[in-house]
């Protein structure tokens, strides 16, 4: 039941580094052209030369900051005016704000929020129709542990994650036979650039590699019945379900203490 990705072409956001440019070299491993949007031209571009060289695919860097007015219609028109047909979408893009919600910079939540929750619905829908039609790729969106209760300290970060998840959930759903596989990645603490903006005390656990959180989403997608959602490593896997035992309050009085800035 392995996904097919060959002659097919992927979109992943983020795919400068991290998580993103994982999915792009795994995804060229199994011959996916890929479409490489990120901020960071440079880096895209020698990802794009990279995965061409060793793979023998077309990889197609596109410069844009989706968190700008527009941002996501250029890409999506970009896209249609070089005739790419886009089969796989992995939306990756995204970051996280730590500190009091009282105290933190207005600009930088509606930010956050625009492209962990905006960018992606609107570029899942720009894109959506075209992925059914396709009928043989992957929708994979990266949504957190943060997803499965609330966080303290990084509420903001924590609810766009949780949106996320139900919407990928519910995505899966409504995608049953068109052919297209719909997952929503948790990922806990992660060796990606993701820290450089959280700080590192954000980490709750022990890191997993980027090529170790990406094969293993590309596994699940490889199963018979894939879907709608994992957590990725057993341990992430084990405190999620936990929480789901604990009253609410309980959950939030107990992330508010691992996340307290005082215990930096």
């Amino acid at each position: 039941m392995t996904v097919d990705y060959r002659g097919t072409t992927a979109l992943i956001t983020g795919a400068s580094s991290g998580l993103g440019a994982e999915f792009a070299r795994q995804l060229a491993r199994r011959g996916a052209n890929v479409v490489l949007v990120a901020r960071r031209l440079d880096r895209l571009t020698q990802l794009a030369a990279e995965l061409h060289e060793e793979h023998g695919i077309t990889a197609t860097p596109l410069e844009a900051d989706l968190v700008e007015p527009g941002a996501v219609d250029r890409v999506v028109a970009t896209v249609t005016e070089r005739g790419l047909t886009i089969s796989s979408l992995v939306n990756n893009a995204g970051f996280g704000t730590r500190g009091r919600f009282d105290e933190e910079d207005p600009a930088r939540i509606h930010e956050e929020i625009t492209l962990n929750v905006t960018a992606l619905v609107d570029l899942t829908r720009a894109l959506l129709p075209g992925l059914y039609s396709a009928g043989r790729g992957s929708l994979i969106t990266v949504a957190s542990t943060a997803a499965y209760q609330p966080v303290p300290y990084m509420a903001v970060y924590g609810a766009t994650k949780a949106f996320v998840l139900s919407f990928t959930e519910a995505l899966w759903v409504e995608a049953q036979g068109t052919g297209l596989r719909v997952l929503a990645l948790s990922p806990g603490a992660t060796r990606t650039e993701f820290f450089d903006i959280a700080g590192e005390s954000a980490r709750v656990g022990a890191f997993r590699e980027p090529r170790d959180v990406v094969a293993a989403a590309l596994r699940k997608l490889d199963g018979r019945n894939p879907g709608p959602s994992m957590i990725d490593g057993a341990r992430n896997r084990a405190t999620a379900i936990s929480t789901r035992l604990m009253r609410r309050r309980g959950v939030a009085a107990l992330t508010g203490r691992i996340m307290a800035p005082d215990q930096e």
